[in-house]
């Protein structure tokens, strides 16, 4: 059986980030367009996991019952639109934890890849800055920036040149949305177009 599957990042890409890191239920607040942008895929027939570098955690900012938390209201706001998250895989550690499950290296993506028993090669991955596309590239998905978070400061600029070649850009999470489900046949022979897409 093939799993259609969708990587995503969280602060910035689902939901908004903030400099001081989100440290709270209240503090997690989601982007517009994204909890129906998950929907859209999850009713198309698209499995969609997160994976997210928490160094809050190993900072002592909040706790993994904290954490626990912002993710249960992320996936109510998701039930009410009758969709869902599959799995949340993050990286807890600091940069100084030298880990190798802290994006932009592919450690959190090699777990998702065994969790679900499939080669992660053409799997569609989004995020909102370089780190998240050089990991998705290590681990062989297909790079997608969005132009929020940390992503906004591309809005009207090209993306520089060391940003992964193959790296589609869409205007956020639904307007990805929109391109994977216009692009699901072809996803599924792994013959899509990589050429940048337009944020307009």
């Amino acid at each position: 059986m093939n799993t259609k599957l969708v990587i995503l990042d969280r602060d910035g890409t689902i939901n908004h980030d903030r400099d001081d890191y989100v440290k709270s239920v209240q503090e997690w607040q989601p982007l517009p367009g994204a909890i129906e942008a998950i929907s859209k895929m999850n009713h198309a027939g698209w499995h969609v996991v997160v994976a997210s570098n928490q160094s809050g955690l190993g900072r002592g900012l909040f706790d993994v019952d904290t954490l626990n938390a912002m993710h249960s209201k992320m996936n109510k706001l998701l039930a009410a639109e009758g969709g869902r998250i599959d799995a949340v895989f993050y990286c807890p550690h600091t940069p100084e934890d030298k880990c190798n499950c802290r994006k932009p290296l592919s450690g959190l993506f090699i777990q998702i890849g065994e969790r679900y028993g499939i080669d992660l090669k053409g799997v569609p991955a989004v995020g909102d800055s370089l780190r998240d596309l050089q990991a998705c590239e290590q681990a062989g998905c297909n790079p997608h920036l969005v132009l929020t978070g940390k992503g906004e400061q591309y809005r009207y600029v090209e993306i520089p040149d060391h940003f992964p070649k193959k790296t589609v850009v869409h205007k956020d999470l639904l307007a990805f949305a929109d391109w994977l489900l216009l692009n699901d046949k072809s996803l599924g022979k792994n013959s899509i177009s990589r050429a940048r897409n337009s944020p307009q």
